[in-house]
């Protein structure tokens, strides 16, 4: 189940669409695996490095997920420079709306969907702070598991499947399961490698240092 949060409005509704019945098909979302895990007060987000041009692999160590800030995880699949224009614009949300996700994710979507550039933009986002994750796709949608754990690109649906039954083995970490869904979807899907880049957060935010006395 997820929660579709409408980029047209407030209101947020149950849906168990697929990601291909949300106007993508395999072939647009080529070129890599992104995985976000929530576990044991832990968020991991994990991606692998293949940039592949039709058959032909012209890169195998891209660098697909980021930190935006300190406590921001972005994960991206489809075309780099369009990725890279999108975070550009989430970082300017982040900055009208400072620790405000859930706001800035849906002003992005919005103007994805509307704006005359940015709606040929072909890419997928991941996002994740502390307490929230979501999926941003050129549709509008902005998508939160609620289970916690999510999985986009060519081989997103074999990574998700694994997590997911990974998540009811006891003593895993979250990325122990993120690594573990990881090699099960490099093992299967062509545009997948093992060249993993990982980003982590603790769920809850760091005590202020405390200051020394005088």
């Amino acid at each position: 189940m997820w929660r579709h949060l409408a980029a047209k409005g407030n209101a947020a509704f149950q849906t168990t669409r697929p990601a291909l019945a949300r106007g993508f098909s395999a072939h647009d979302m080529h070129g890599t695996t992104i995985l976000c895990v929530r576990r044991g007060g832990k968020v991991c987000m994990i991606g692998d490095g293949q940039v592949s041009m039709g058959s032909i692999v012209v890169k195998g160590n891209a660098r697909k997920v980021r930190r935006v800030g300190a406590d921001i995880l972005v994960g991206f699949a489809g075309s780099t420079a369009d990725a890279f224009t999108l975070l550009e614009r989430l970082e300017q949300k982040l900055d009208e709306h400072p620790n405000q996700l859930t706001r800035a994710c849906v002003a992005l979507a919005k103007a994805w969907r509307t704006d005359k550039y940015l709606r040929r933009l072909e890419a997928t986002l991941l996002v994740a702070d502390r307490e929230k994750t979501f999926e941003l796709t050129g549709n509008g949608d902005v998508l939160e598991p609620a289970d916690g754990q999510i999985g986009i690109g060519s081989g997103g649906a074999y990574a998700l499947a694994a997590a997911r039954a990974l998540a009811t083995v006891d003593g895993l970490e979250a990325s122990d399961v993120a690594h573990r869904a990881m090699s099960v979807a490099s093992d299967m899907c062509v545009y997948t490698n093992a060249n993993y880049i990982v980003e982590e957060l603790d769920e809850e935010a760091p005590a202020p240092a405390a200051e020394d006395a005088d």
